[in-house]
This record gives C-alpha cells, sequence and structure tokens, in this order.
C-alpha cells in the first residue's frame, strides 16, 4: 500500500497547499493522538519542536488543537533541533515527539517528523495506520470533553538537550583553544548551535543566527557550503560546521577551507571507531554513498552495506544488521551509540574531539580521494515520469556508456518535486554526457 501522506522523510510540502495548511494539521495531530490514546488506557503525553518558519506559528496552535482533542497532553518548546526533540521524548517518556520542519527546504514549505516513545522514527507501518484515521470522519475520534489533553510551554528544552549531548562524551573534554566558524541555517539550531560550542570554552565565530521566519536555509547552511568556507577562512577558524535548518545534517570545512561532505565524515569516524574498538559490525550508506568510500572501507576491512536514500532506512538497516555507524553524503549521519537519527551538533562534538590533542582538521579528514561525482537535481511536475519508456531506455544507454566502470542512479526525492540523477566514474569525460542523456530524456 502506497502511502498517501508521509513520504520518506515524514510529511512534507508548499505551506497552505493539499497537505500543509491548518486544517490538515488539526487531522494530522487528531489521527496521531488517537493512534497512540488507542495503545493504552493511560493519559498520553506528546511534546512538540519546530524550526523557525513563519509558517510554524500557524500550524503548531493546529496541531496542538488536534492533539488535544485526541485527549493527548501535549509539551511545545519551541525552536530546537530535530534529535533534541527525539532526545528528549525518549528522556521525558512521552508518547510521541513531533518536530514542525522541512528540513534543509526553503521557508515555503513546511512538514512534519513524527518520533516514537523510543525516540525512533515511526515506521512505515504506524505511518499507514495513522493515515487512515487522517482519513476517517473527525467527529469518531474526538475525545470526550471531560477527556481533552492540556497544553504546556517548556523553556528548558536547549538546556536538556545540550546536557544529553555533554553525558556522551568525557567531563573533562572541552574546546578551549579552539576557534570554530557555524553556521546555523537561519534554522533550529541557531541558539542551541553556538550556545553548546561556547559552553565548552570555543570561541565561537557564528552565522545564520538571524532567523526572521523566511531566510530559513536561504543561501546559507549544509545545502549552501560555500558560506562556512568563506567564513572559516575570514575567521581564521580551525574548522567549520555548517548545519541544515533542523540540524539534523552537518557539512565541515577545514582550516584550509575545504568542504567535507557526509561521506568524508563517515569514513573519519569510522575508521576511529574501529580503532578504538567502538564500532559494532559496519557502517550502513545509501545508494548515494561515492564508489570511493565503498572501496575504503573495503581497503580497511570495515563492512559496509547500503540502505535506501533517507536517514529512517538507514536507520532501520543498521537495526537490522547490528551496526551502529550509518549516513549519508548530505550529511544525515548516526551516531547509533548516542542517538536514534542524524544530528549535527553530536556529529560536530564527536569531530571535534578528535582534535582535542591539536591536530588539525585537514589532517583527520585526509582518508580517501572521492570518486568523480555529478548530482542534479531536475524540477518536475510529476514524478511518475522517471517509468516512461523514454527515460528507462536513456538510463540503459547510460550505462552502456559505463561499461560496468561506474554507475548511475535516477531516483525521485521522496520530499520534493524532483527527480535526483547521480552518476559516478573514474572516467570524467562520460560523467556529464551520461548525465545530459538521461537529463533531456526527463526534461
Amino acid at each position: 500500500m502506497i502511502k498517501k501522506y508521509f513520504g520518506t522523510d515524514g510529511i512534507r510540502g508548499k505551506v497552505n497547499q493539499e497537505k500543509i495548511n491548518g486544517e490538515m494539521f488539526f487531522k494530522f495531530g487528531l489521527a496521531a493522538g488517537t493512534y497512540f490514546n488507542n495503545q493504552k488506557k493511560t493519559k498520553q503525553i506528546a511534546i512538540i519542536a519546530k524550526d523557525t518558519r513563519l509558517s510554524g506559528y500557524t500550524l503548531e496552535p493546529a496541531l496542538v488543537s488536534g492533539l488535544t482533542s485526541a485527549g493527548m497532553h501535549v509539551f511545545t518548546f519551541g525552536p530546537l533541533p530535530s534529535n533534541g526533540l527525539a532526545m528528549l521524548t525518549k528522556k521525558m517518556k512521552a508518547n510521541m515527539g513531533i518536530m514542525i520542519t522541512a528540513s534543509h527546504n526553503s521557508f515555503e514549505d513546511n512538514g512534519l517528523k513524527l518520533f516514537g516513545p523510543d525516540g525512533l522514527k515511526l515506521s512505515d507501518k504506524i505511518e499507514k495506520k495513522i493515515e487512515k484515521l487522517i482519513d476517517s470522519k473527525v467527529l469518531k475520534n474526538l475525545s470526550n470533553p471531560k477527556l481533552l489533553g492540556r497544553v504546556k510551554r517548556l523553556e528548558y528544552g536547549s538546556e536538556k538537550y545540550i546536557e544529553i549531548l555533554k553525558t556522551n562524551f568525557p567531563k573533562q573534554f572541552n574546546l578551549r583553544g579552539l576557534k570554530i566558524a557555524i553556521d546555523c541555517a537561519n534554522g533550529a539550531a541557531y541558539k542551541v548551535g553556538p550556545q553548546l560550542l561556547r559552553s565548552l570554552g570555543a570561541e565561537v565565530y557564528e552565522i545564520g543566527t538571524s532567523p526572521n521566519g523566511f531566510n530559513i536555509n536561504n543561501k546559507c547552511g549544509s545545502t549552501f557550503p560555500n558560506k562556512i568556507k568563506y567564513y572559516t577562512k575570514k575567521t581564521k577558524s580551525h574548522i567549520g560546521i555548517s548545519l541544515d535548518g533542523d540540524a539534523d545534517r552537518i557539512i565541515i570545512c577545514d582550516e584550509k577551507g575545504k568542504i567535507i561532505d557526509g561521506d568524508k565524515i563517515i569514513a573519519t569516524i569510522a575508521e576511529r571507531w574501529k580503532r578504538k574498538k567502538i564500532l559494532k559490525g559496519g557502517v550502513v550508506g545509501t545508494l548515494m554513498s561515492n564508489y570511493g568510500l565503498q572501496k575504503y572501507f573495503a581497503e580497511n576491512k570495515i563492512k559496509f552495506i547500503r540502505s535506501k536514500v533517507g536517514d529512517r532506512y538507514v536507520k532501520d538497516l543498521m537495526q537490522k544488521s547490528k551496526f551502529n555507524l550509518g549516513g549519508e553524503q548530505s550529511g544525515h549521519i548516526i551516531l547509533g551509540n548516542f542517538a536514534t537519527t542524524g544530528d549535527g551538533l553530536l556529529v560536530a562534538l564527536e569531530i571535534l574531539f578528535s582534535m582535542r590533542k591539536g591536530k588539525k582538521a585537514s589532517e583527520i579528514f585526509r582518508n580517501f580521494t572521492p570518486t568523480p561525482q555529478i548530482l542534479e537535481n531536475i524540477k518536475v511536475k510529476d514524478k511518475s515520469v522517471i517509468h516512461s519508456s523514454k527515460c528507462k531506455n536513456a538510463i540503459k544507454k547510460a550505462n552502456i556508456i559505463l561499461k560496468g566502470q561506474g554507475r548511475i542512479l535516477v531516483r525521485k526525492s521522496g520530499t520534493e518535486p524532483v527527480i535526483r540523477i547521480m552518476c559516478e566514474t573514474e572516467n570524467k569525460d562520460i560523467l556529464s554526457n551520461c548525465i545530459n542523456i538521461v537529463k533531456k530524456s526527463i526534461k
């Protein structure tokens, strides 16, 4: 059964259109509240956080209304990274955590990410059950007036999240003597990111920390790494950290101004964890992970397997394979010993911990040479064009040109009206040619 509302990472879309509006968020809240209320007879609790989009002020009250109408008590935190919410959901023993965000998308979009009591994103099975309740009659799920939920705003979310992050490292760990540039994408980590680094003694230079409701991810953050590259060099920082709108992604810049993507970060952590005997099983990547990363792991005798694109699928395969490290080239990285989903700030601390003995960022990321790769995103009105005979024939033609010396991947985005084309091969001459053949068939 194909899901009607949920994509690869929750629900996402344009604000005040089909899925993302006050009426639908009331229905989402009512349906999710009804589902969790049906699991136990006792009163249930939901906690809510969000990023900095203006639309959050419209959508959050509607969501709260739906949840309380189903009889759930609700606690709201305001802006907080997605994994901060996941961690607090588990710590507070809440039944559900809901993050109002469209992650790395621009301000026109918004959406929901739902976490269960274990801090994990909800399974496809539970999402389908909630979808069924969304489309059922509203009156059927409304609670008795005596059983309505209550709402309370909590102001300590950032402090609790920082506290949890710090417990994953030795008490004596500090960042004194380090100059760190951080770009918070004018998003959910705009307060907590600099606050965390300063609390550990770092000298912090911050950008992307002045949200106005419209500038989230706007020419800043992990999807616009040139910003942190420029700022790291300008401030002569030892390292640059760039997050996305809900801070579940991280891209790094070393002191020389070189951009370090998710694959390089994962390789660095995996190598250190193996050396320290922390790595369990191996590493989960995705279909988009660079072939150079796969070769690097093979050379270093680290098991590597690929999942579908999306950090929830990475996490599912990590659990199934009993691995404790996984992630994506985009910077979604899951440190399974400490977190249930991607967390840019947690990954940043892990890397900074590696630098505590005076190592330079450029030294710790000197691991593998990526296979030349091109990734193009093609905006489309109908993503089903990927199944057309024209597109299929173009992919076949590209594979014939590659002659088994590379790979091409064409897939639908789970969160945007976009077809993503990725090609990688050591033969740079045919790289663009293969991309263009497929691109023409889509356009």
